[in-house]
């Protein structure tokens, strides 16, 4: 029995419509129908077209039309300008007496010129690369360990220590994050730069391997080499001097503390003998006291007016926010590091930064308290159904966020601020021992900070006052304002507590910052600074405030201390 096989054939289309090919333009190397032909002699009038059948054929360079001279086709590359010219150019035209060489010879110097680039990338330049990434990150791991040690043994050391050294330790923490970021942000620096120059060459690489049978001068006469700029480039991991820090402590129970981070040094002595009315020990920590006269070291301009809210990074940064979605980092003199675009709908309700100088900040529309990692925003809480979310603080003690909560509208709202520890709820504070409400009914914000020995202070302005809890939640006392003898009554908004565990709040009544000790003495007021409509402020790690005012979007930042 006869078997017959049939084969099949791919059909070469027309490059205008979907029909079969039968001729081909070898002046413009398009596949066409009978059909066709003319419509594109016709679209391309202007220029000559060597129509042949699709057999006969010639693939060959597309030479571009002249842009001088209509139904010219270049056939020659100016050298001096470089760029594709027809024969009238360099007879009678612009080009008349430069340089020129064929373009097809152009062409395949061009293709070599590409060919050759792509294989050094993939041959040396990606591996060296590769190694390089590799390595950074093999010392960012050994970096983060070691400083993860630091961070346990501080841990340790700290349980010896009594409860007034906590203020040691947070200038500790600063000096290790400090330190911290000196190491990990210049290699996380560097492993990114190469991580995206890799990612960059093998883009090259997959659009040169496509150029390498492309017929189409424009597309190839566009290549620039990159070469030089990827051999130039030497910030590689051998460069970045890793200055690790130690931790050294020397204890004699009883009679002596001594730890040592850096340049910073911390002693305890006992001076005399303990008596239940005697303070025994005195910190040497570089904490001064209150100075006689207060006064502006900056005045920092902002972009946002009105300004809803300011946190200070370290000793020279901030992030700020008024009413717009992003949260721009400014340095003291106003100069922009930083800018966030929030989640938010409207804009932020509040913001805070972590030990780790990681920027968080409240969405109420969401419900949600965000944290922003490598510039993206991540939910860390979501507060309860039907309590609508207010400002929040990062505590002292152990990296807890307190939120402000409420429920309801106008008047009647109910008040109450939570204690989460990660996304899980540790503590309410809302009823004293006698079940008592502790903050007033009403529609403003509660605004609090944690202060060195755990005690939440929060400006009710609802009641216009200050409230002490204590870290069961015991009122310990209120502060309404009249120690300070202002003409205005007291409206308490913004508050803070520094390393001298002082409670600073802002009133914007009276233009002018109250300052009372731990349990709640009124100390003094800082009102010769001009801070005409002053709404809030935080405090640096250099233990200076950093005061704004609403309107203007101006930022004080003001020496209260004694260094």
């Amino acid at each position: 029995m006869a078997t017959s096989t049939s084969w099949a054939q791919d059909v070469i289309t027309c490059d205008l419509c979907d029909k079969a090919a039968q001729q081909f333009c070898n002046s413009c190397q398009v596949s066409l129908c009978e059909s066709c032909v003319k419509k594109h002699r016709d679209e391309l009038k202007s220029l000559t077209h060597d129509i042949v059948p699709f057999l006969d054929r010639k693939i060959q360079v597309v030479l571009p039309a002249c842009q001088e001279h209509s139904g010219q086709r270049c056939e020659v590359n100016c050298k001096e300008c470089n760029t594709p010219v027809c024969i009238k150019c360099i007879g009678f035209g612009p080009h008349k007496g430069h340089d020129i060489e064929e373009l097809t010879e152009y062409h395949e110097n061009k293709i070599r010129k590409i060919k050759s680039d792509t294989e050094e990338m993939k041959a040396k330049l990606i591996p060296k690369y590769q190694k390089a990434y590799v390595e950074i990150g093999k010392k960012i791991s050994k970096t983060k360990s070691i400083l993860n040690d630091l961070g346990k043994e501080s841990n340790k050391l700290r349980k010896l220590w009594h409860q007034e050294v906590d203020n040691i330790f947070d200038k500790i923490d600063v000096l290790s994050q400090s330190l911290t970021e000196k190491n990990l942000n210049a290699l996380q620096k560097y492993h990114s730069k190469i991580r995206d120059l890799i990612s960059e060459m093998n883009t090259i690489v997959k659009q040169n391997e496509k150029l390498f049978t492309s017929n189409k001068l424009s597309e190839v006469n566009k290549y620039k080499s990159k070469l030089n700029e990827y051999h130039d480039f030497h910030d590689f991991p051998e460069h970045v001097d890793l200055e690790l820090p130690s931790l050294r402590s020397n204890v004699d129970q009883g009679k002596e503390f001594i730890i040592e981070i850096g340049g910073y040094r911390a002693t305890l002595k006992q001076m005399s003998q303990p008596s239940p009315s005697a303070d025994v020990s005195r910190l040497t920590t570089g904490i001064g006291k209150l100075m006689d006269q207060v006064r502006v070291i900056a005045t920092i301009p902002t972009n946002y007016k009105p300004l809803y809210g300011v946190a200070c990074v370290g000793g020279k940064e901030a992030w700020i926010y008024g009413k717009k979605k992003t949260i721009t980092r400014i340095d003291i003199h106003g100069a922009v590091r930083d800018t966030v675009t929030t989640t938010c709908l409207d804009w932020p309700d509040g913001i805070s930064v972590t030990r780790g100088r990681e920027l968080i900040y409240s969405d109420f529309n969401s419900r949600t308290v965000n944290i922003v990692r490598h510039g993206k925003s991540e939910t860390l809480i979501t507060t309860p159904q039907d309590w609508g979310l207010g400002r929040l603080s990062l505590t002292r003690s152990g990296g807890d966020i307190l939120v402000h909560v409420y429920k309801g509208i106008g008047p009647q709202r109910k008040n109450k601020i939570i204690r989460y520890q990660g996304q899980n709820v540790k503590q309410e504070i809302n009823k004293d021992g006698q079940g008592s409400l502790i903050f007033k009914d009403g529609s403003s914000s509660l605004y609090m900070s944690e202060n060195n020995n755990g005690d939440v202070c929060v400006s009710d302005h609802n009641a216009n006052t200050v409230v002490v809890v204590d870290k069961t939640g015991r009122v310990r006392f209120r502060y309404e304002g009249t120690p300070a003898r202002r003409e205005k009554s007291f409206h308490p908004r913004y508050i803070v507590t520094d390393a001298l565990s002082q409670i600073i709040v802002a009133d914007i009544n009276n233009n002018c910052l109250h300052i009372l000790d731990q349990n709640g003495q009124f100390l003094r007021c800082v009102d010769d600074c001009e801070l005409e409509k002053l709404y809030g402020l935080s405090v640096d790690s250099e233990g200076r405030l950093w005061v704004w005012l609403l309107h203007t979007g101006e930022i004080k930042v003001i020496q209260y201390l004694k260094q």
